[in-house]
């Protein structure tokens, strides 16, 4: 009797622990983690900046969103002419618009490249807030928050211009936060800045609102999730990008084997499997998964409970962007380097936590199969002792140390050492730039379009043609050093050309970097 009365105080302990768990997972996080998510983001933010005072950062994708957000904040119309479109038939990034009132205090990139540091390393902040709210301890939930900082995807992006879906990443591991915490209102709030940073995100909405429905089953959440998608979606791809564009959706033909249109992609893939069997079992799908995975990628074995895979279910709403990448003709939506996979990290975290969760569950267990139920009670919730599998190595301390170990391997930051040996045209490029008035046409290569954003025309060697008139450019730069590699002939070419022009003045030239100005006439 006494046993059964000692086993039941050690349910209400267990509860109780959890019921503060839960509590820990709506407060503040420690003071550690909140100097790791500062130094997160000075350090995104010097790193991108320093890639733009190099010279190496580009119009595709730095310089697309700089001249539209200032054209937006000068009250004109925010039409790029990089993309020859009004921005909004790009991706239908109403998000662009609030940016923009931080160029309406001073027009200046950094403003992007600071958001998007702030961006991705709040990320960290739900992370550790939904470790805690799963049952894992201090040292577990910091660990998992750490993983996410040294994700290679999240400093790649960082690294990689500047994109409006990473705002959209700490904003989905908020709403999954918010919809554990039933709370309503924030969820709807995140939900809208994920889908007002980019239209294809609805389908990333859109699923884990079916998720929500029904594995996590908050029905409320889901049905919400599920609607906003769907109707944006539809809204996005339907209305607002070909209006604003005069053609289909941005993308859509890099799955030209599978129709012309969204809706007739949609079909096919329904309707005729056949069509992507091959490259969904292909090598090339293979390994981009498992480096998509690596940095989590033992941490997700079915261990110690192989035949509960319920965990699994969170990767759900990571399916319609890992399609998008999988089917798409370009190997680049593939690679570690670039935006594409953003979407998919937060429920790859999701996982991990639901994970080491379950085997904190297994191990209660073990330890109340183990111990007599009067010994049971005096082991508090938080208190189980951690698991060590690598010589002793404390199980926190392993997912961090992995972590590093795949961001020194898969991590970006070895660019750095290709911009060193483009350093010869720096000065003389600089140099150039400042000879280049305000608001004047320009055209130029990719890696410098970024430096003249701040007007109506700057323009790319890759947009012209022997037909085009180049009268309407005031300036024409290149650096035929160091040219961007897809316009090097067109770039050589042309430069002959304009030497001997009657309507253009050579008016600099060093380390051969050389400016053109049109003679007025």
């Amino acid at each position: 009797m006494e046993n059964r009365e000692n086993f039941v105080d050690d349910s209400e302990d267990i509860s109780v622990s959890i019921a503060e768990n839960i509590e820990e997972g709506r407060s503040q996080p420690p003071s550690s983690l909140v100097w790791a998510i500062a130094t997160a983001a000075a350090i995104f933010f010097f790193c991108s900046s320093l890639r733009h005072a190099l010279l190496q950062s580009t119009a595709f994708d730095l310089g697309i969103f700089d001249q539209a957000i200032y054209l937006i904040a000068q009250n004109q119309t925010p039409f790029s002419s990089l993309m020859e479109m009004h921005i909004l038939g790009d991706h239908a990034a109403v998000i662009y618009y609030p940016l923009a009132l931080l160029y309406k205090i001073y027009p200046d990139v950094h403003w992007l490249l600071l958001v998007q540091a702030v961006a991705l390393s709040l990320g960290a902040w739900p992370s550790w807030s939904l470790a805690r709210l799963g049952g894992l301890n201090q040292e577990q939930s910091r660990a998992i928050a750490i993983i996410y900082l040294l994700y290679p995807v999240v400093f790649n992006i960082n690294l990689f211009d500047f994109h409006p879906e990473v705002i959209a990443l700490p904003a989905i591991l908020a709403a999954i936060l918010a919809a554990r915490l039933n709370k309503i209102l924030w969820f709807c709030t995140a939900i809208l800045l994920v889908l007002s940073c980019k239209a294809v995100l609805s389908l990333t909405v859109a699923a884990m609102g079916l998720w929500l429905f029904f594995c996590e089953r908050k029905q409320r959440c889901g049905a919400i999730a599920l609607l906003l998608g769907a109707a944006w979606f539809l809204i996005a791809s339907q209305k607002i990008i070909p209006y604003f564009s005069g053609s289909e959706v941005a993308g859509v033909g890099r799955y030209s084997y599978l129709g012309k249109s969204v809706i007739e992609i949609i079909i096919n893939l329904l309707l005729k499997p056949q069509l992507i069997l091959g490259r969904i079992l292909s090598t090339d799908t293979i390994k981009y998964l498992f480096i998509l995975i690596l940095p989590v990628i033992w941490l997700l074995l079915p261990f110690p409970r192989p035949n509960n895979l319920k965990y699994l279910t969170a990767l759900i709403p990571a399916i319609p962007t890992l399609i998008i990448n999988i089917l798409s003709d370009l190997p680049f939506q593939r690679s570690l380097a670039y935006q594409y996979s953003v979407p998919i990290i937060p429920f790859l975290i999701i996982a991990v936590i639901a994970q080491e969760s379950s085997r904190k569950n297994a191990q209660l267990k073990t330890e109340s199969q183990i111990f007599s139920p009067p010994k049971i009670a005096n082991l508090p919730f938080t208190k189980i002792p951690i698991p060590q599998l690598w010589l002793g190595i404390q199980l926190p301390k392993q997912m961090i140390i992995w972590s590093l170990i795949i961001f020194l391997i898969v991590g970006q930051y070895k660019d750095f050492f290709l911009y060193l040996n483009r350093l010869d045209t720096w000065q003389a490029t600089r140099e150039a730039v400042a000879q280049v008035k305000p608001q004047s046409s320009i055209l130029t290569d990719n890696r410098l379009a970024p430096h003249f954003a701040h007007r109506p025309i700057v323009k790319l060697l890759s947009q012209i043609s022997p037909q085009t008139n180049l009268a309407e450019f005031e300036y024409i730069l290149f650096n035929l050093r160091h040219p961007w590699p897809d316009t090097e002939k067109i770039g050589n070419t042309l430069a002959n050309q304009l030497k001997n022009a009657p309507n253009f003045k050579l008016t600099y030239q060093k380390n051969d970097v050389i400016l053109f100005k049109r003679i007025p006439g």
